[in-house]
């Protein structure tokens, strides 16, 4: 019995899946996330920070401000202090427990606005 046939048909699936696989755009923000042992090329001009009060409550500071916005005035305040930046880029801290939900948030202002996000991490 010859195989040769069979090995056509493996060949012509693994291509066939190949090339399905790579028109697959997945609906995902494009980050620029640093290394723990390395840096970004990017500097940051404004940082965003998110803080978990527990119970729902989260509170956003601009530029480690301690006096918090609310997060409808968060956007103006970045669009103004981004606004002169030729490569705008800010980056987000957020505390462990704060839900993926509120740092999308923050991340869809970015994409409305064309600027570029870090998302800051502790090293290992």
């Amino acid at each position: 019995m010859s195989m040769s046939s069979m090995t056509d048909i493996v060949f012509l699936l693994l291509i066939f899946f190949l090339v399905t696989s790579t028109l697959i755009n997945p609906n995902a923000l494009k980050l620029l996330l640093p290394k723990s042992t390395g840096q970004v090329s990017a500097k940051p001009t404004v940082t965003v920070s998110i803080k978990d009060w527990g119970e729902d409550r989260y509170t956003y500071h601009i530029n480690g401000d301690e006096q918090p916005l609310p997060f409808g005035q968060v956007e103006d305040r970045l669009v103004g202090l981004l606004q002169s930046s030729e490569d705008p880029t800010f980056s987000i801290y957020a505390d462990e427990s704060v839900p993926v939900k509120e740092l999308v948030q923050v991340m869809n202002i970015a994409k409305r606005n064309h600027y570029k996000v870090i998302l800051a991490t502790s090293p290992e």
